[in-house]
């Protein structure tokens, strides 16, 4: 939590409480239904939450804007987000019931009124997003294949609407095919050496009626 409060100075009472419940509600769910591996479990404020809101300080999100998050697990990164922008509306949806049941019971828990969770594979989501996230469900060109078509025309952000995807490593040649891609190195961001090899890639999209 410090290194939160430190990377978000700018927090709300009522955000502090929500960031500060996410431990208790991820430990409980945790030893009723696995999403998150146990030895991570205890390093949920570094590997799960702070990793999340590495999209944040690469893009932070203005009031209305509408955020996919593909693959979500237990929620990740969109919960830690929908907690930092509650302007913003995140539809998060995942093709394994279980993680949804906690996504659903985490953001009831947290009182996120900002959130929709489903059961759903990307390639049948509805709708269009100025940014789709995700953290590392699979290579950037079958990702990009499922969500090239759910972008929103009109652009008000400084990155151009498109694809924030938490991955780790090099991607020199999964990102061959994408020469539009910028790499952010999140050990540029936080301090923390989980976060050595860690990036965050901005993809840009455009809108295809």
């Amino acid at each position: 939590m410090e290194e939160i409060i430190k990377q978000f100075p700018n927090l709300t009472d009522n955000q502090l409480v929500q960031f500060q419940k996410l431990e208790s509600l991820y430990h409980d769910w945790n030893a009723k239904i696995n999403v998150i591996s146990r030895k991570d479990i205890d390093e949920l404020y570094t590997k799960h939450v702070l990793h999340s809101l590495a999209i944040a300080k690469v893009q932070p999100f203005e009031p209305g804007t509408y955020i996919l998050d593909v693959g979500t697990g237990g929620g990740f990164p969109g919960i830690p987000l929908a907690i930092l922008f509650p302007e913003t509306r995140f539809y998060l949806i995942d093709v394994i019931a279980k993680k949804i049941k906690v996504v659903q019971a985490v953001a009831d828990g947290l009182g996120l009124k900002n959130v929709k969770a489903e059961q759903m594979r990307a390639e049948n989501a509805k709708g269009d997003y100025d940014f789709i996230v995700s953290r590392a469900v699979t290579n950037m060109p079958d990702f990009y294949a499922w969500v090239k078509d759910k972008i929103k025309k009109q652009n008000k952000h400084a990155l151009h609407n498109g694809i924030l995807y938490l991955k780790g490593g090099d991607l020199t040649e999964e990102l061959k095919d994408f020469p539009k891609a910028t790499e952010y190195n999140i050990a540029n961001l936080f301090s923390d050496p989980f976060f050595e090899t860690k990036k965050v890639v901005h993809l840009p999209l455009k809108f295809k009626p």
